[in-house]
């Protein structure tokens, strides 16, 4: 029997390395069809076990998958309904929290003016320069919010046709691999199953959670529009890193707007940051991160590629398809290193570690 050729590191490394090219160049030119598709598939994982009920009720498939969009949409409405009439109060008082704005902006200008001797015209000239080198952050952000409406109306029409065609689907992949791998590929079906569920399912709890804890602590403090506030703060509280960050500043900057001294806005950083430490440590722990299993360095890398690919999307996504990663590479004998240093398993010590051997005073010592 011939022996199978063996070819230089280099030449294997250079392929791989022009493949993951090839293939982050194609996802980030598909970007406007991957990123619906990718988020139907998952919201389609999670609304599976609620058609496999109405189907075991006998319900004919179609209309078991049109309920449970159905429900899922109701459920969507009665947030924004539950949150109307804040909204509607911030839109009444938008003139005056602009008018109130304006007045604390030429009110800092001044304190700048006498405090650092810069001129106003030099100020607005800086904050022009700063205005015209964020244009391209700002288009970012319009085509952001253009596919997220697109994602909006496609998402429904493709989460039908996941649950639809599930069966056709799953055979692809058993049929795509041979008979002998069958137990292997079931295996990891039902794992990535059950890690985008719990994932997501422990997205929603924390959610809840986190717009509970924000909106009683901006209620506590007397801050306008604090349920408002709270639940936005947690939904961009689920922006890995970054949302955090915007979550503060919003509440701040109404308190800022609204209300006369800074005593309130010390009241929510402080709020906040109490909050941000019970969910990083009590509720992200208990619900999200134990179940997905990837380790925090590795979750910091792999959003902020998800931003530098698809944007604020691809910051939500990354985490999810990099579990599904691990679990693939946990199950091929030559992918498990790739899949230990996904994980947050740490080992005592390295492989390459060697015990040296003790002097005669180590010794005498012990």
């Amino acid at each position: 029997m011939a022996r199978a050729k063996e070819y230089p590191f280099y030449l294997k490394s250079t392929v791989i390395l022009f493949g993951l090219i090839l293939l982050v160049y194609i996802f980030n030119v598909l970007g406007t069809i991957m990123v619906p598709l990718a988020f139907a598939a998952f919201l389609a994982i999670l609304l599976n076990p609620l058609v496999n009920k109405l189907l075991a009720w006998k319900v004919p498939k179609a209309l078991a998958i049109i309920i449970s969009l159905f429900l899922a949409l109701f459920f969507v409405t009665a947030l924004f309904y539950l949150l109307s009439t804040q909204i509607a109060q911030f839109s009444e008082s938008f003139p005056v929290l602009k008018q109130k704005f304006i007045s604390i902006t030429d009110a800092l200008e001044q304190w700048i003016y006498m405090r650092f001797n810069i001129s106003t015209e030099k100020q607005v000239q800086f904050i022009k320069q700063a205005l015209d080198s964020s244009q391209a952050v700002l288009g970012q952000t319009v085509g952001t919010v253009l596919g997220t409406l697109s994602v909006v109306f496609l998402l429904p029409v493709y989460i039908f046709m996941l649950l639809f065609y599930k069966t056709l689907i799953l055979n692809f992949f058993f049929e795509v691999f041979k008979e002998e791998n069958s137990k292997e590929v079931a295996e990891i079906l039902r794992e990535t199953k059950m890690a985008i569920q719990s994932y997501i399912v422990g997205l929603l709890i924390e959610m809840v959670m986190v717009a509970t804890l924000n909106s009683t602590a901006l209620l506590i403090l007397g801050v306008k529009y604090a349920i408002l506030l709270g639940v936005l703060g947690a939904i961009l509280n689920m922006l890995p890193y970054i949302g955090g960050i915007i979550a503060i500043a919003l509440p701040v900057l109404i308190a800022t707007v609204t209300k006369d001294g800074y005593s309130t806005q010390l009241g929510i950083v402080i709020a906040y940051l109490v909050i941000q430490f019970i969910d990083n440590n009590i509720i992200f722990p208990r619900f999200v991160s134990i179940k997905v299993q990837i380790n925090a360095l590795i979750s910091i890398i792999i959003v902020l590629l998800g931003n530098a690919l698809w944007g604020i999307s691809g910051m939500f996504l990354s985490v999810p398809f990099v579990a599904v990663l691990k679990i693939i590479f946990d199950r091929i004998d030559e992918l498990k290193p790739w899949g230990k240093l996904l994980g947050d398993n740490v080992p005592t010590r390295y492989l390459g570690q060697r015990r040296a051997k003790k002097t005669v005073v180590e010794k005498m010592v012990e």
